[in-house]
């Protein structure tokens, strides 16, 4: 069973628990965001914000993706997009300039103990985090800092202690 099952089954238990807006929102590509992450970001001027509440979902067996916001209130802005990707996958499909410049090392950043994975045992908590030890990320900001709306400027900030690598290695 690879990473992704695991947040999967784990994702899905914490799914049905919550069964009356399952059945709200079954037929929506919005359903099942259930993985609920919460962890700062650094921007690309070198300044943490956050931290960012991640709900997220396994959209293929190799990649997760994340809708984040700044909080938990009903009615909080989408403010960045997060992906989550195996990182045999990233790092044989992107070069070593994309990958300083965009994407971070999920292991690198759950090891810092920035990362809190909320509403789940702490069994499953371990589990996911583990899971995206195994994973890059790639976090595309949309909602630029204290703007009243989005501008159409795109950042790529990255995780606290992200530190650009001189060679991709691909795990075996």
């Amino acid at each position: 069973m690879n990473g992704f099952q695991i947040i999967t089954m784990v994702g899905a238990g914490l799914f049905a628990a919550s069964s009356l807006w399952a059945q709200d929102a079954a037929q929506s590509p919005a359903a099942g965001y259930s993985i609920h992450i919460l962890a700062p970001h650094r921007h690309e001027d070198g300044t943490v914000h956050g931290p960012y509440h991640h709900y997220c979902k396994v959209i293929k067996p190799e990649v997760m993706q994340c809708m984040i916001f700044m909080s938990t209130d009903p009615d909080a802005e989408l403010v960045e997009i997060e992906y989550f990707i195996d990182k045999k996958l990233v790092r044989s499909n992107v070069t070593l300039e994309q990958w300083n410049r965009h994407y971070h090392d999920h292991a690198a950043e759950v090891a810092s103990g920035s990362v809190q994975v909320l509403d789940t045992t702490p069994q499953q908590a371990k589990e996911i985090a583990a899971a995206a030890s195994k994973t890059d990320g790639i976090i595309f900001h949309l909602w630029p800092m204290g703007s009243k709306v989005p501008n159409g400027d795109v950042t790529f900030p990255t995780a606290i202690g992200h530190k650009p690598v001189a060679k991709l290695l691909i795990p075996d």
